[in-house]
């Protein structure tokens, strides 16, 4: 069986890879982290951002302008600030949210991190959900972080996914 990745999947990775390593390079790893996943947060929660960073005929300069406001209000690093502009000038700003998710990837690999996929058919407390991560944590050796969510036309219980189990 091949694996043949799409081109916008290899470029993300790649690109994700190569940021991931100047931050580590420079000691700024956790911060360049926290930034990114609150720019994932805004970027996900405002359709005008994504329409902006995903439209191609938006000139490089006025991609450069709203990076340049953006890093001034999220207090991003100067490697992270002339990333942005690398995506912009290469004309990949589009790729940004596939970066970002497989940065933050690196980061959790890098802390030994396993994601995990939890829905369960009620609302579960902060403390349920740490006694699952808790238990499957040692069954499996590496700390579980769960992508969480409820989903309400499950008859009852739980449904957890790990990798491909």
């Amino acid at each position: 069986m091949s694996t043949s990745k799409s081109f916008s999947t290899e470029t993300s990775d790649r690109y994700a890879r190569a940021l991931f390593e100047l931050s580590s390079e420079s000691s700024e790893l956790d911060q360049i982290e926290k930034n990114l996943n609150v720019f994932l947060n805004i970027y996900n929660s405002s359709p005008l951002l994504v329409s902006f960073i995903t439209n191609p005929t938006q000139s490089n300069d006025n991609q450069s302008n709203a990076i340049e406001i953006i890093s001034k209000e999220l207090d991003f690093s100067k490697n992270l600030k002339n990333f942005f502009y690398l995506l912009i000038k290469k004309k990949r700003l589009f790729f940004i949210k596939k970066i970002i998710k497989n940065f933050l990837k690196l980061c959790s690999q890098k802390r030994g991190e396993v994601k995990a996929s939890l829905v369960s058919s009620k609302n579960l407390s902060q403390e349920e959900l740490n006694e699952i991560s808790s238990q499957f944590s040692q069954s499996i050796g590496s700390k579980i972080k769960f992508d969480y969510s409820v989903d309400e036309t499950l008859i009852g219980g739980v449904k957890i996914q790990l990798g491909s189990l």
